[in-house]
């Protein structure tokens, strides 16, 4: 059955409630044609809330926008399946982790009802939105699943990743001919080009980063942190491997942060210097990333790689590999460097290891680059293009 975990009572409504008119400003014309009002009511249709053992970046993404939405006024809901967490906003559950999505629709129309927008967070699995809502819809992406489904779905379920593969396309381009689709990098973008969506319809979106407040102390001795959900297409066992190749040279430790199904088997693989933390508390990551000599990301694909702009805010530079969304969140050369493929990952690992003051500029070049990526920006761009998916969708 649907579970409904009850929000805090609503924050005051913005200004944005009576947001001025262009043609109530002296000298504007009276013939400028009215502007279309912000939705009120929107509700994400997710996979997981943040509070999911499970959640990642995507997860995160949601809740800022949720929790910004939310300040500046609006009704916001999460409909989500498995367990949800107190939030500013409502937030229900639909069901089990992947019962949800036969639940989404009958779960909507019990507990929601109606709204002025429905954006639907595509992460592999559709949910159909547009085929059982009628009003307006907008699709938010973090990357194309094209390839991760055959590294998810190999030998005798490669049927099973070709479905999944041509569900994804279809829903993502075929079901969506009129509404708008919102990618977090331009790497997604691309990608969504690629499947056959058309380029008026793509509007991109960054992730933000929140200030980090005080850093603390770097390591005296070499730390290499890596951050992210212990899954296959994150590759952490080659940073295993090349763990081996590196360590003679640079010494020190590395800390792999995160959990997920490939925990028990990576441990197995790991080599002496490698310390699984699991998760930790964001004050712990805070200082992870602060002591980090390097972060290391040997990701498959990325929507943008959040991560490495946290860790960039805390002035510590990544090696990561050349790869979607994260040739986006890396400037090569300039706050890290970009591996063209598993010698080169090595290879840049140790020389920034050995080359302090080269790391040292690439990290302040982070932390500048950084400031950049704020919250409040992303969810002032999302808005933005909520009220145009409302605009568009108007008879």
């Amino acid at each position: 059955m649907p579970q409904h975990v009850p929000s805090r009572p609503p924050l005051p409504p913005s200004l944005e409630q009576g947001d001025v008119h262009p043609t109530t400003l002296p000298g504007a014309s009276q013939h400028a044609p009215a502007l279309p009002p912000h939705p009120r009511r929107i509700v994400f249709l997710a996979h997981r809330d943040l509070g999911n053992p499970s959640a990642g970046g995507s997860e995160l993404l949601v809740d800022r926008l949720a929790d910004g939405l939310t300040r500046l006024g609006h009704q916001v809901t999460l409909l989500c399946g498995g367990p949800a967490a107190y939030r500013d906003y409502r937030v229900v559950s639909a069901g089990g982790a992947y019962g949800h999505y036969l639940r989404a629709r009958s779960a909507f129309v019990r507990q929601v009802g109606d709204c002025d927008l429905l954006v639907e967070v595509c992460n592999g699995m559709p949910y159909l939105a547009p085929l059982w809502h009628h009003g307006p819809t907008l699709c938010l992406v973090n990357h194309v699943h094209t390839d991760l489904w055959k590294m998810r779905f190999g030998g005798p379920l490669a049927p099973a990743a070709r479905i999944g593969r041509r569900l994804e396309h279809w829903a993502l381009a075929g079901s969506r001919r009129h509404g708008l689709v919102v990618a977090v990098s331009p790497s997604t973008a691309h990608a969504l080009r690629g499947i056959g969506v058309p380029r008026e319809r793509i509007r991109v979106v960054h992730n933000g980063v929140a200030e980090p407040g005080p850093l603390t102390e770097r390591s005296p001795e070499p730390l290499f942190v890596a951050v992210g959900r212990l899954v296959e297409y994150k590759r952490i066992d080659l940073l295993l491997r090349l763990w081996e190749r590196v360590r003679p040279v640079t010494g020190g430790r590395l800390v792999i942060v995160g959990d997920g199904p490939e925990r028990e088997r990576l441990e197995r693989l790991a080599g002496p210097g490698v310390h699984f933390t699991g998760h930790v508390s964001e004050a712990e990551k805070h200082r992870l990333l602060c002591a980090a000599w390097l972060l290391l990301h040997p990701s498959a694909v990325e929507g943008w790689g959040l991560v490495v702009t946290e860790a960039a805010a805390r002035e510590t530079p990544a090696v990561a590999f050349d790869v979607p969304g994260l040739r986006d969140s890396v400037r090569d050369g300039e706050t890290g460097v970009l591996a063209h493929g598993e010698s080169s990952f090595a290879a840049a690992w140790m020389s920034l290891t050995l080359a302090e003051d080269r790391r040292e500029l690439m990290g302040k070049a982070a932390r500048e680059h950084a400031a950049a990526y704020r919250w409040e920006h992303t969810v002032q761009r999302f808005r933005a293009v909520a009220r145009e998916a409302v605009r568009g969708s108007a008879p």
